[in-house]
């Protein structure tokens, strides 16, 4: 059973930073995708970045430059790096986990999201 897990959810001020993680377990697949989603208040949920089983990674166009997502294995965890924080990141923020298939088309699993918030 595949389980995802976000932490590190918070407030912070503009400007700031934040780390959030995803430890996951139960995925066997050796290529896969893992993103991060995000969904403001009254929005639709939202692609953010992903990185796959080859280490590639992207990054929507609203946080390029700022955001940085990784993958430590050996803890199974998924981290998101969220610098200069803006208003407009406000959230939740969800984990994802789906199959490589020469890119990363759908998502199969999700975790429960975590909270961010960013004041102005």
């Amino acid at each position: 059973q595949v389980q995802l897990v976000e932490s590190g959810g918070g407030s912070v001020q503009s400007g700031g930073s934040l780390r959030v993680s995803c430890a996951a377990s139960g995925y066997t697949d050796s290529r896969y995708c893992l993103a991060w989603f995000r969904q403001a208040p009254g929005k639709k949920r939202e692609w953010v970045a992903n990185i796959d089983s080859n280490g590639l990674t992207a990054y929507a166009d609203s946080v390029k430059g700022r955001f940085t997502v990784s993958q430590d294995n050996a803890k199974n965890t998924l981290y998101l790096q969220m610098n200069s924080l803006k208003p407009e990141a406000t959230g939740m923020y969800y984990c994802a986990a789906g199959p490589f298939l020469r890119m990363c088309p759908n998502y199969n699993y999700w975790g429960q999201g975590t909270q961010v918030t960013v004041s102005s």
